[in-house]
């Protein structure tokens, strides 16, 4: 009976820690090495390191792209970061930075479902704020053999595959507020918007048409059509874009508080930029498109004020 049970064991370990590649089994450190391999060539890939520590190899790679700056990240410290993400197959690629922001404890990063190897990298490797590396991670360090995502691997996007190694790249924010600064500068250059102006909060705002004489408050009720967006074009909010919608100005997020009552009028058209401070910061709607830390982009266009 004790033999059987060994039998057993063995036979179950070797089925865990090998892959079989063209008839011949090899460990998965041997199959994630391959993988890499392959991928750093068929890529073009070239200024990579082999990640050495804690004195053996991981077998991730890596490529420091700025090193930051400050004392070096504990597991215990909070981070904001920002990264694009892809699996070697291509089926899985999460390339936009306007959504891909998470913000927590540098020791909670796999409770919100990213790799063990990219939360060991971040402080082992990257070490500091402000820093940003790329980082290939084999696939016992990323989501092993089960993966990741609730869909199939042939719906693109959908679902990360067994055995899949990632490609990361990954930036670690010093300053919240400047990094919103540099996000919203970068896509008014791109969609070649000017006329803005740059309150002392750091709100960006144009008057597209000024209204009538009757100002805002706090406490006013203003009927509007509006849009909402990221700072990606993608639209979170188009309920309100054709179908006038009400509100009381206290209700809405701090930023476009502000630019409604100082600047909002009966007919006035104002487009504004929010940085993530005066936005949702940390806690976006529930179910929203909105990640946190994310500047918004909105439009009013105001048709009637009621001053209480």
């Amino acid at each position: 009976m004790k033999q059987k049970l060994f039998t057993f064991l063995l036979i179950a370990v070797t089925g865990l820690s090998a892959c079989r590649k063209d008839g011949v089994d090899i460990s998965i450190k041997e199959y994630d090495e391959q993988q890499i391999q392959n991928y750093i060539s068929a890529n073009s890939i070239t200024g990579l390191t082999r990640d050495t520590s804690g004195g053996d190899t991981t077998g991730m790679y890596y490529k420091i792209i700025n090193k930051g700056t400050g004392v070096p990240l504990e597991y215990s410290d909070r981070v904001s970061l920002v990264f694009t993400l892809r699996s070697f197959d291509g089926k899985f690629i999460s390339a936009d930075t306007i959504i891909s922001h998470i913000d927590d404890y540098l020791g909670h990063l796999q409770q919100d479902n990213l790799p063990k190897g990219l939360q060991s990298a971040i402080h082992n490797v990257l070490k500091y704020r402000d820093g940003s590396m790329r980082l290939l991670i084999p696939s016992r360090l990323a989501y092993g053999k089960s993966g990741y995502g609730t869909g199939s691997i042939s719906n693109p996007n959908s679902r990360i595959a067994g055995n899949q190694s990632l490609d990361y790249y990954v930036h670690v924010i010093d300053d919240q507020q400047v990094y919103d600064d540099l996000v919203i500068r970068n896509y008014m250059a791109l969609n070649s918007l000017t006329g803005y102006l740059k309150t002392d909060k750091g709100v960006y705002y144009k008057i597209i048409t000024n209204g009538e004489t009757t100002n805002l408050n706090q406490f006013s009720t203003i009927t509007t059509t509006y849009t909402g967006s990221l700072v990606n074009n993608v639209a979170f909010d188009e309920s309100a874009k054709t179908t006038a919608t009400t509100f009381t100005v206290n209700n809405l997020i701090q930023g476009v508080q502000d630019i409604l009552i100082a600047y909002g009028k009966k007919g006035s058209s104002i487009s504004m930029f929010i940085p993530s401070r005066w936005a949702y910061g940390v806690s976006p709607p529930s179910g929203s498109i909105i990640p946190v830390h994310a500047p918004l982009r909105f439009e009013f266009q105001i048709s009637d004020v009621t001053n209480d």
